[in-house]
């Protein structure tokens, strides 16, 4: 039994499981970003920022961190979401072709940040920003922004700041 619950549990540390999540009041942005819409599946959302990623790639467009400006609750439509996905951009830098620019200025949000692997920030995010805001007799609002920016290296673990407006 051990050697199978244990690999798991390490798996699960080195995915950042077991990391907090900080809560703040700050002030974020402003943000300019390249983006594809989508409207499916919450589940399917990574496929849609590969898709942004390899139109950066085609355009010679340096991305920035994934950024998901997520539109409608996944709880309100069992899973399915409507998006903007896609990736940061310079200031001067052009939009790849196939996809849009947004903007997002600078603004108050509460948020939630968590140093873990991409498939399990979110849900850790989430679910400390809705405990914090049940507390204070408030609730997650829609839409909410989550930006995540990789560490750089193969065997080291990103950054998830999930932001919704104050």
């Amino acid at each position: 039994m051990l050697a199978f619950i244990l690999p798991l549990l390490a798996v699960f540390w080195w995915w950042g499981g077991f990391n907090s999540v900080n809560i703040t009041e700050a002030e974020a942005g402003p943000y300019r970003y390249a983006y594809l819409d989508y409207d499916g599946p919450i589940s399917n959302v990574r496929k849609s920022h590969r898709t942004a990623l390899d139109r950066f790639t085609a355009s010679k467009v340096a991305a920035g961190d994934t950024i998901s400006v997520i539109l409608t609750d996944p709880r309100a439509a069992n899973g399915k979401v409507r998006a903007q996905l896609g990736y940061t951009l310079a200031d001067s830098a052009p939009i790849p072709d196939g996809l849009k620019e947004g903007r997002i200025e600078r603004r108050p949000v509460y948020a939630a940040q968590v140093q873990a692997a991409v498939l399990l920030a979110p849900s850790k995010a989430y679910q400390a920003l809705s405990d914090t805001l049940a507390s204070r007799g408030l609730a997650i609002v829609m839409p909410t922004v989550e930006l995540y920016r990789p560490a750089g290296q193969a065997n080291r673990i990103g950054i998830l700041t999930l932001e919704m407006n104050r």
